[in-house]
């Protein structure tokens, strides 16, 4: 994944469901939200403990949510541990089955699951493994 794809995804795709969102500011997954947030991108928070993250509504899973907000979803940024990824990337995949989105799976900075990736990219999503968005967007778009 290049400089130019990753400005692509992050200019073109703005809505992002974020599995794993933590309700603790203190946590990378709260704080990488909320910069998406404050720069634009709509944020679907994916917690099964938390009813609302960041004011916005919160889902036990991908698939808990309405059909309404599953097409709206064109990334899906996941901060699981790397073993909980393919079930994620599962339901990323029955998603797009479904309707057509989402577009991107994103495994954050640490997070590497190259059968996840292969399975994804096999079902002709976009895969970012080991990155963070936060830090991308930063870097790319030269903004705090």
């Amino acid at each position: 994944m290049d400089r130019d794809d990753l400005r692509e995804i992050l200019t073109r795709y703005k809505t992002v469901a974020v599995v794993g969102l933590s309700r603790d500011p203190s946590k990378d997954s709260y704080r990488v939200a909320e910069y998406l947030k404050r720069h634009g991108f709509h944020i679907v928070p994916i917690n099964p403990f938390a009813d609302e993250v960041l004011g916005e509504k919160s889902y036990k899973s991908l698939l808990d949510m309405p059909a309404e907000v599953q097409k709206t979803l064109e990334i899906v940024d996941i901060f699981r541990s790397s073993a909980e990824i393919l079930p994620i990337v599962e339901q990323v995949i029955q998603l797009k089955k479904l309707f057509g989105v989402p577009y991107v799976v994103w495994m954050q900075l640490g997070i590497i699951n190259d059968q996840a990736a292969e399975t994804a990219k096999n079902a002709g999503l976009t895969v970012v493994m080991d990155k963070c968005m936060m830090q991308q967007h930063r870097r790319l778009f030269a903004s705090n």
